[in-house]
């Protein structure tokens, strides 16, 4: 949802010999060499989207047998659960549940009476550019400089109940991870195709990387 084309476009430029297309056919999935699983919004809306366009198998079959990376609300629909619901959810409903392909939650940021360093207060949503920590080596790190600004915007982020799955930190308020890594999947909270270039030197370590 939301940032599909914008994402499809920074791959053509970052890769152009590759075959990049967005698609909603599962057998087209299927035959796909790598999938990014992008998102913007609310994740209930996305999770929601999955689902009930019938794809929801496929991109569960795609996680477990080729490479794949997810973008912003992409990356928090990989964990267990969200915080974040519909507001015409069931009374008594206290998360969004994901896909469950990374152990941990999705919370909503909580900077109350927190001020920055000029004095100012934390915003949510967290707006703008921010540097990255590399906090473990990955090969979609190659040509990227350690503490590289990249783009975000979003009001909630990952906890992952592994730490081994962090690849990658930004201090907003306090620090939380902004990039996760397991096996195949290699996954950002930051959006790379608004983040120049460097964004999109990320995605095209991804049309190259073989895990």
């Amino acid at each position: 949802m939301g940032n599909l084309r914008s994402v499809a476009q920074a791959l053509m430029h970052a890769a152009p010999e590759a075959k990049v297309m967005i698609s909603s056919k599962v057998e087209e999935i299927k035959a796909a060499d790598k999938v990014v699983l992008p998102g913007q919004g609310a994740m209930p809306d996305c999770m929601s989207h999955l689902q009930e366009s019938g794809l929801l198998d496929a991109v569960l079959e795609a996680s477990r047998t080729k490479p794949m990376l997810g973008v912003c609300v992409g990356e928090q629909m990989l964990f267990e659960s969200s915080t974040e619901v519909r507001f015409d959810a069931p009374a008594g409903t206290n998360v969004t549940p994901g896909l469950g392909l990374l152990p941990g939650k999705v919370i909503r940021f909580d900077l109350a009476g927190k001020n920055q360093a000029d004095g100012s207060h934390f915003k949510v949503p967290h707006m703008g550019w921010n540097q990255v920590q590399q906090v473990q080596k990955h090969a979609l790190w190659e040509g990227i400089p350690d503490n590289s600004a990249f783009y975000f915007v979003h009001s909630y982020y990952a906890v992952p109940a592994n730490s081994a799955h962090t690849v990658g930190a930004t201090d907003y308020g306090s620090l939380f991870t902004c990039a996760v890594a397991k096996d195949n999947i290699f996954a950002t909270q930051f959006h790379p195709e608004k983040s120049a270039h460097l964004g999109l030197r990320l995605y095209q370590n991804f049309t190259r990387w073989q895990p």
